[in-house]
C-alpha cells in the first residue's frame, strides 16, 4: 500500500523546516514554499505561495493528499497594520481556500495560529474556549483564519502557539545572542508573560496528533500547544544568555547588565497582549502527552548551534 501523501505549506520557516523531518515518518511529504514545486508524477507546476488562491485550489485538487499542513503564514505583527489587505489574504483568506480544498478531497488540514487572538487581559492561562479580542491586526487576521476554517466543515486540527524559536530563521534567541556580544547592557520587556516554544517541539506534538486522528478520526479543533512554564521576555532573555555563555566562555561576551523594562520603553505599531499564558490540558489529555518545560527547550536549542 502507498504511503500516504501530506502536502506541507511554507517548508522553510521555523516550524515548516522542523515537520519536514517529523512529518517524514507519516507518508510522502510534498513540501513548497512560495517558489512552488513540481507534481512528483506528472512534473506539473504546484503552488505554495498562499497569495495564490486559485493556485492552491488546483494544487490540493491535483495532490489529493491526505493531509494538508499549513505552516506558511504573514507573521510580520507591526508591519500588517499598514498591510492589513496583504496580512488577511495569507493568514484568513488562505486558510478558508485551504479547508475547502481539504474538504473535496477528504484531507485533514493542520493549522497553526497564535495567542495574538486573545486580549491579554488579566494573569489565568488562555483556554480554547475563552472568548477571543485580538489587539491588533496580525491577531485579527489569524482569528479569521481560524474562524474560515471551522466554518468550512473541513475536519482540522488548529494549534494555536506562541513565543517560536527554531533553529533556522531569525527570532528572538539568535537576537538576543548577538546582542549579547556587541553590548554591555540590554534591556528587555518584563510585563509580557508567555512560554518560548520550540519549532522541534510543535512539529513532534503535530505528527503525533495527526497520526493519531488518521488512526481514529477523532481529535479535531483547536488546541494549545506550548511548552511547560512561563517567564516573561526579560526572563528568556536571561536565561538564554546565561545557558550560551556557560557554553561558549569564550565567545566574547561584552553584555554586563540585563535591565527589565516595561512595554512601554519600546513603542510599536501594533499592540501585544501582556498575558500570552496558554492553557494545554486539552492537547496533553486528548493526545496523551508530556510537554517540557520551555527551560529544557532552550537549553537544547543552545547546545544544538554550531556558534553562538
Amino acid at each position: 500500500m502507498s504511503a500516504p501523501r501530506i502536502l506541507l505549506l511554507g517548508k522553510n520557516g521555523q516550524v515548516g523546516w522542523e515537520l519536514q523531518r517529523s512529518l517524514a515518518l507519516l507518508g510522502e511529504v510534498i513540501a513548497l514554499d512560495r517558489a512552488g514545486g513540481t507534481h512528483p508524477d506528472t512534473g506539473a507546476p504546484l503552488v505554495g505561495d498562499l497569495t495564490d488562491l486559485d493556485g492552491l485550489r488546483q494544487t490540493v485538487a491535483a495532490l489529493r493528499p491526505a493531509a494538508i499542513v499549513n505552516a506558511a503564514a504573514y507573521t510580520a505583527v507591526d508591519q500588517a497594520e499598514s498591510d492589513a489587505e496583504r496580512a488577511h489574504r495569507i493568514n484568513a483568506e488562505a486558510p478558508g481556500v485551504l479547508a475547502q480544498a481539504a474538504t473535496a478531497c477528504g484531507a485533514w488540514l493542520v493549522h497553526y495560529s497564535t495567542d495574538y487572538v486573545f486580549d491579554g487581559a488579566g494573569d489565568r492561562p488562555w483556554r480554547e474556549d475563552d472568548p477571543t479580542a485580538p489587539l491588533n491586526v496580525y491577531g485579527q487576521t489569524k482569528r479569521a483564519g481560524e474562524d474560515a476554517i471551522r466554518t468550512s466543515g473541513a475536519r482540522h486540527l488548529i494549534l494555536r502557539t506562541q513565543w517560536v524559536y527554531g533553529v533556522r530563521g531569525g527570532n528572538f534567541a539568535r537576537t538576543m545572542l548577538r546582542l549579547a556580544r556587541e553590548r554591555e547592557r540590554l534591556t528587555v520587556v518584563n510585563d509580557q508573560f508567555g512560554a518560548p516554544t520550540g519549532a522541534d517541539l510543535i512539529a513532534d506534538v503535530t505528527a503525533h496528533a495527526l497520526r493519531q486522528q488518521w488512526a481514529t478520526g477523532q481529535g479535531g479543533g483547536t488546541y494549545h500547544l506550548a511548552a511547560a512554564g512561563v517567564t516573561t521576555w526579560h526572563g528568556y532573555a536571561c536565561a538564554l544568555i546565561d545557558a550560551a555563555r556557560r557554553r561558549w566562555p569564550e565567545a566574547g561576551w561584552r553584555v554586563q547588565t540585563i535591565d527589565p523594562v516595561p512595554s512601554s520603553a519600546f513603542p510599536t505599531p501594533a499592540r501585544r497582549p501582556a498575558n500570552a499564558r496558554l492553557d494545554t490540558t486539552r492537547l496533553r489529555t486528548t493526545f496523551g502527552l508530556h510537554l517540557p518545560p520551555w527551560t529544557q527547550g532552550v537549553q537544547r536549542w543552545v547546545d544544538s548551534l554550531a556558534a553562538p
